[in-house]
């Protein structure tokens, strides 16, 4: 609903915004006082307006205090843990159009690797926290959390793209990159303290993105990770790496996420007493 007037409720506190013109909003404000880390729900309403205060419906969200764990990761989607084919439109569209989230495939491996970043350092009731940050658009909200859940992805922050119309549907993931190093700057802005993995794959912009990200921000990108899935790309994306890893940042292009894994291990992010297996 374009220009909605939406309410939301936080710890007894309404806050007021209205909603853009795709019906797309966002609320920003600074809670009173610390807040404890961990997942909170809120209340969001639509409401006719601030004068009568009449709630039309309403929903509830979850909203994330990450603690200050050793690091965090910032991950991409498609083609990094979920097999998109992102760089063949017919193939894309024919997986988005035929296949759900309990038919959709990670890659092999890929779970395992999150699963041991999440608890590197950390403990299961305060993992280093996720970002999920893609191009792909709300549209697949729903969907994307669903196979998370159902393949037992480390609980995490979305962060997607604006929504697009049937028509637009062919598009769904290929542009507004710019969007994408946008908002992993707001994250890195938000949490100062906290250095981030950065993981991605070679299909389209996430190497150009991350390495712009380590730029800008050199003391808080830990390592980088990026899966090879387009063939094409291969001899460019090496090359930003090689400057990345030249400049300090440890980087890592694989095929298998064992790879990744082994990685992992030998710049001390994860034990090296966990030996890979298929599973």
């Amino acid at each position: 609903m374009s220009n909605a007037l939406v309410r939301l409720n936080w710890k007894n506190e309404w806050r007021y915004t209205q909603a853009e013109e795709d019906g797309f909003f966002k609320f920003d404000w600074e809670p009173k006082g610390e807040i404890p880390t961990g997942w909170y729900t809120i209340e969001v309403e639509l409401v006719a307006n601030v004068q009568t205060d009449q709630s039309i419906t309403k929903g509830n969200g979850l909203i994330y205090i990450p603690p200050e764990n050793r690091f965090g990761c910032i991950s991409d989607i498609d083609d990094t843990f979920l097999i998109s084919h992102s760089s063949n439109i017919f193939k894309r569209l024919y997986v988005l159009l035929t296949r759900n989230a309990h038919s959709r495939k990670p890659f092999e491996g890929v779970v395992r690797h999150y699963q041991l970043l999440a608890l590197a350092g950390a403990t299961p009731d305060k993992p280093n926290p996720f970002f999920y940050v893609s191009s792909s658009e709300w549209n697949l909200y729903d969907f994307i959390v669903e196979f998370a859940k159902k393949n037992q992805l480390p609980a995490g922050i979305y962060l997607l793209n604006q929504l697009k119309r049937f028509s637009q549907a062919w598009k769904t993931g290929g542009g507004k990159h710019s969007g994408k190093f946008l908002r992993i700057v707001r994250i890195m802005e938000a949490f100062p303290q906290l250095r981030f993995i950065l993981l991605g794959d070679s299909s389209q912009q996430d190497p150009h993105i991350y390495a712009s990200i380590a730029e800008h921000f050199p003391k808080q990108v830990y390592a980088v990770y990026i899966r090879d899935v387009h063939k094409k790309n291969k001899k460019r994306v090496q090359e930003v790496l090689t400057k990345m890893e030249q400049a300090g940042v440890p980087c890592c292009f694989f095929n298998h996420s064992k790879d990744a894994i082994l990685h992992s291990q030998k710049i001390g992010l994860i034990p090296k007493e966990f030996i890979y297996t298929n599973e």
